[in-house]
């Protein structure tokens, strides 16, 4: 990873947020969208952080443990529902398209600049979760191995420094 990349993945992330907070946007929302997502992507270290998050904004336990399977759940509102669909179908996209159902719930749920807000989140979320699991990020979910097997083909302090970083995580001296 580049400085500048990094940097301007930092400023994505705060304009994401940024654009979050003026859509009226409920904070917890935003811990739900980035626990959902982090759950599918296997990020453990998003999972950590955001949980921690979440129950430091009073969201509950068991909304917390019960998010894996809110289909399920009575425990959502319509608009959560809506927003986490959309989360996963973004997530998932490999898979196919964002479903037009998907897309159409929560274009009812939200306004267009909610809607939109939504949308970078979940996009930044994944992101991030992909550079902590490729980048071997400590307690990212990358393999056990993969640190060794890092620092065995050359990787550098630089790469994990900056991940770390976008991360917003404490660096050592």
């Amino acid at each position: 990873m580049t400085p500048e990349v990094s940097s301007a993945m930092s400023a994505l992330h705060e304009a994401a947020l940024a654009a979050a907070q003026a859509a009226d946007i409920a904070p917890g929302l935003l811990q739900l969208i980035k626990i959902r997502a982090s759950q599918i992507n296997g990020c453990s270290l998003s999972l950590d952080r955001h949980t921690q998050d979440a129950r430091a904004m009073g969201e509950g336990e068991q909304r917390i443990r019960e998010l894996r399977a809110w289909r399920n759940s009575k425990l959502f509102t319509s608009g959560e529902r809506a927003a986490l669909s959309l989360t996963e179908a973004i997530t998932l996209v490999f898979a196919g398209q964002v479903p037009n159902e998907v897309y159409a719930e929560a274009a009812r749920q939200f306004e267009e600049t909610q809607l939109a807000a939504l949308i970078w989140a979940a996009t930044v979320i994944n992101a991030h979760n992909r550079i902590a699991i490729t980048t071997r990020l400590e307690g990212s979910g990358a393999p056990p191995d993969a640190d060794a097997r890092g620092a065995a083909s050359g990787g550098s302090r630089s790469m994990w420094w900056t991940s770390a970083r976008m991360a917003n995580q404490d660096l050592p001296a």
